[in-house]
């Protein structure tokens, strides 16, 4: 699933330059890493926010989200905010600073270890 690139520099210009922030890609969009936990992130044109458990509920109540359920099983926690619910700046700023509020009460991970490369095995053709 491609994400909205538009949406994506948005977010990036409200991150700025942080060493705090990171991007991967994750869920088949981008997600935003603070601190090494996912804070926000983008499928399509939503914008997913991780809001925590005691907030999910409330926050669903709210105009333009809906559980985040892509995997058919909503991920208690996250929330999905449809375009219309972050086309202003001031929107957009208002949840990912619910985003950052959430894992900035987190601790930090700890950098994982790097994963051994995985060979792959590929038919050798030797010349005659």
């Amino acid at each position: 699933m491609p994400f909205d690139d538009h949406l994506a520099e948005r977010l990036r210009d409200l991150f700025g330059i942080s060493p705090e922030i990171s991007e991967r890609k994750m869920f088949g969009g981008l997600a935003f890493m603070h601190r090494g936990h996912m804070c926000c992130g983008i499928l399509d044109k939503e914008l997913m926010v991780r809001v925590g458990k005691d907030a999910y509920e409330p926050t669903l109540g709210e105009a333009h989200t809906r559980p985040m359920d892509f995997t058919g099983r909503p991920m208690t926690g996250m929330v999905m905010v449809d375009p219309a619910g972050i086309a202003e700046p001031e929107a957009l700023r208002a949840w990912v600073e619910r985003g950052l509020a959430y894992t900035g009460s987190l601790p930090p991970k700890k950098p994982s270890k790097p994963k051994p490369r995985k060979r792959i095995k590929t038919a050798s053709k030797r010349p005659s």
